[in-house]
């Protein structure tokens, strides 16, 4: 299953759960905001390309994500994190496939657009992990750690 779809549907839903009055990450939902614009660009980007090469778009229903609430800012954060390895993961699945097939404009295109990217998303959300762990994942330090992500 190729992944990128619902980490768009999952970024969007976890901006508007951290943006709650009872949850009240005004930071992290502004993360989750640019994240999900993020991945719907590179949703379009693919789509673009399908065009390009004579393929054909086929929109399927969009399943509601199977988490809808996400707890601390350190839930919400390995949640996204987990979600990016496995978008990493079929993007290599891609490439290995274009690869085997002899497709050098969907390797290019993959590694241009894509991959690195990846890795730098993959990089940028254990780092945070990592800052919110030291700050104190839950009260004070998640208060001050979102308190960055908002400024």
């Amino acid at each position: 299953m190729f992944c990128m779809p619902l980490s768009y549907r999952i970024s969007f839903v976890q901006s508007h759960y951290y943006e709650r009055e009872d949850v009240a990450l005004h930071g992290l939902a502004k993360f989750f905001r640019k994240n999900s614009d993020e991945e719907r660009e590179h949703a379009q980007k693919f789509m673009k390309y399908q065009n390009s090469r004579g393929g054909r778009i086929v929109l399927q229903a969009i399943a509601a994500p199977s988490l809808q609430e996400w707890g601390s800012a350190l839930d919400g954060l390995q949640a996204a994190l987990d979600l990016e390895k496995q978008v990493n993961q079929s993007l290599l699945d891609i490439h290995v496939l274009a690869s085997t097939h002899s497709d050098p404009h969907l390797t290019n295109f993959l590694e241009g657009e894509f991959l690195e990217e990846q890795v730098e998303a993959i990089k940028e959300l254990a780092d945070m992990i990592t800052r919110l762990n030291r700050a104190g994942p839950t009260g004070l330090g998640e208060y001050i750690f979102d308190k960055e992500l908002r400024d």
